[in-house]
């Protein structure tokens, strides 16, 4: 029996890496797909495994607990999910204003996913060489929103290098998930923090202004500084899934820091009176945008937030 770390997941096949370096293409054994919560993946890029050869094959046998994993909904309409990757010590949802543009929605949801299994995340807005001046103003007003919350933010350019050493710094020694839509640059900035791997790279769609997928699965690769980072394919859209309503507040951390003041415990914080949340918003003190993405998720549908 052996150990080691799935740095490759195809959905078919995985290729595990030992503590010695070695790599071994590695196959699973049916039952793991019965376990625990439904995913089209029930192993994935991050997670710790045991192997065992038989024939001239090597098999899974045991997935070790995970300190955390995130997850999404499948693109297909099934109630199951998709884990993108597990063991994560950090994550980078790389964001662009345009070009294609990622909405104040999308963020919220992949933050509040994030919060809710206790993965730290950092913004990093790319492309900002190709920035107009209402695109800096844009940027501008979403930096102010998320750094008052308590996330760091950076202003990066994959092209030009811009800010990149303040971001291998932030990755060292950590196994960093980079996260976002088709477009994004995640590709670029990756053959930028390490150089050498030659990631396919799109182009955007300039009649849709979104990104092909270049990434059809997550894979890991190390880092030549320290650390690994893990490539994901461009998320088009982040589901609630498996939140709780009556916990989604939690996901939200200056909604829940406000809640304390609630007159009731169990303020949903939509329409009871005298709610802190609520005069929060009306003064300012929480952003408009990361209140109407809370009242999205607490008002969708049970079948759509599958969608």
């Amino acid at each position: 029996m052996k150990e080691g770390l799935v740095i490759k997941s195809t959905g078919s096949w995985y290729t595990v890496k030992t503590d010695d370096g070695e790599i071994h293409d590695c196959r699973i054994k049916g039952r793991f797909r019965m376990e625990g919560i439904r995913t089209t993946n029930p192993i994935s890029v991050g997670d710790i495994v045991q192997f065992d050869t038989e024939k001239d094959s090597h098999v899974i046998v045991k997935i070790n607990d995970r300190k955390n994993y995130i997850i999404r909904k499948s693109t297909n309409l099934s109630k199951s999910s998709q884990i993108i990757a597990s063991n994560i010590d950090h994550a980078f949802l790389i964001i662009t204003v345009n070009y294609p543009l990622t909405t104040t929605t999308f963020i919220d949801r992949f933050l509040a996913a994030a919060e809710a299994y206790n993965i730290p995340v950092n913004l990093v807005f790319n492309k900002v060489d190709r920035y107009r001046e209402n695109d800096k103003e844009q940027l501008a007003e979403l930096k102010l929103i998320y750094e008052n919350i308590g996330y760091k933010c950076f202003e990066v350019s994959a092209t030009t290098g811009l800010n990149m050493d303040l971001l291998k710094a932030e990755m060292k020694d950590k196994i960093n998930l980079l996260s976002g839509h088709s477009g994004v640059g995640k590709s670029t900035l990756i053959n930028s923090i390490q150089p050498g791997l030659e990631l396919k790279t799109g182009e955007i769609s300039e009649s849709h202004s979104s990104g092909k997928h270049t990434t059809t699965f997550s894979e890991m690769f190390e880092l030549d500084f320290g650390g690994y980072i893990i490539d994901t394919p461009g998320i088009r859209g982040f589901g609630t899934f498996n939140m709780e309503k009556e916990e989604m507040f939690h996901f939200f951390p200056e909604i829940f820091r406000i809640s304390k003041k609630c007159q009731f415990h169990n303020c949903t914080h939509m329409h009871e009176p005298k709610c802190a949340v609520k005069e929060a918003v009306d003064s300012g003190e929480i952003a408009e945008s990361r209140y109407d993405s809370y009242w999205g998720m607490m008002s969708e549908d049970e079948e759509l937030k599958y969608r």
